[in-house]
């Protein structure tokens, strides 16, 4: 194929590397990555999970995956700036579209996406999941649980520490935390919560660098706390975007002032490279609420971020 030919997201002959096409135009898989089935040979797989059944305010995060694809095309033409090297010269990275549920079956949906995260990881690739709301979280930790071994330790962004008290099993963005470390899916003594500013007493052990906290201090000692309590144990990425600030990232459904700017989260994420990710997710990007795509470009970002942690990781 022609690199300079359009549609690289049907078309393309390989799975690495990274070719220019029209930012405007074109099939918009994520990244430009090839559409695929077929598993072999890809080292990432980038799947939409499309949920919003579960968010306790403004719904529209199914829209998500759907946005966060289109808005990554304006970033796909180049290397990311400051990595590096090309996260697709080292990653054979493909999109594998969405996972499918019945909506009209909300008590089938966890397991649907569970088994969807299962028969890919199983298969050898790593995951990247786009939200949806962050209750998708939940049985994705499942999935990587099952085939990483319990616990793993969580590394997650956000404004809510999602852990409020469930002792029902409700489908619910803001107690799949709760859950998790119940279930044993998660160790919250060896996890860390970056962002939040939302109050709840109970931590359940996890520990926490607050925004407030990440604003007074520097990137560096942030980084340096993080690693320290991640040691080199097996990392889960989670990045719920209302963990950046309302100016920078609106097009979400619980936003709360006083977050991240995309600039603090993507260096936080970049200083973290060689920590042990196996498994990532960004959700929560709600586009009806979003202002000129920023929010799904933020997002977009971040994604790319995780893929440069997966691809810098140990053994790598």
């Amino acid at each position: 194929m022609d690199k300079y030919t359009g549609d690289h997201a049907l078309h393309r002959d390989s799975l690495y590397g990274t070719t220019p096409e029209p930012t405007y135009a074109g099939v918009a898989s994520f990244m430009r990555r090839k559409y695929v089935t077929d598993l072999a040979g890809v080292d990432v797989a980038v799947t939409g999970v499309p949920l919003d059944t579960a968010t306790t305010n403004r719904p529209g995060s199914r829209f998500g995956p759907r946005s966060i694809r289109n808005a990554s095309t304006i970033m796909a033409w180049e290397k990311p700036y400051g990595m590096d090297f090309d996260p697709f010269d080292k990653l054979a990275v493909a999109d594998v579209g969405d996972c499918f549920f019945d909506h009209g079956k909300p008590e089938a949906v966890p397991d649907a996406i569970e088994a969807h995260a299962s028969r890919i990881i199983e298969q050898g690739p790593a995951l990247l999941a786009l939200g949806g709301d962050h209750f998708v979280t939940y049985p994705l930790l499942k999935a990587h649980a099952n085939k990483h071994g319990a616990p793993l330790s969580l590394l997650h962004f956000d404004a809510h520490s999602d852990t409020w008290k469930d002792e029902d099993d409700r489908i619910d963005h803001g107690t799949m935390f709760f859950r998790a470390a119940n279930d044993g899916l998660v160790d919250p003594a060896t996890s860390m919560q970056i962002g939040l500013r939302t109050e709840n007493p109970d931590t359940l052990g996890f520990n926490i660098i607050d925004a407030p906290r990440v604003h007074a201090q520097s990137i560096d000692a942030v980084v340096a706390e993080t690693r320290e309590v991640l040691g080199d144990r097996k990392v889960y990425v989670t990045f719920d975007i209302d963990c950046l600030d309302p100016s920078v990232a609106p097009g979400t459904g619980t936003p709360v002032c006083g977050g991240l700017t995309s600039h603090q989260a993507m260096s936080i994420l970049r200083g973290l490279q060689g920590i042990d990710v196996v498994g990532m997710d960004i959700v929560e990007v709600a586009p009806a609420y979003d202002i000129a795509e920023i929010t799904s470009l933020a997002a977009a970002h971040l994604a790319m971020e995780m893929l440069y942690l997966y691809a810098c990781r140990p053994g790598a």
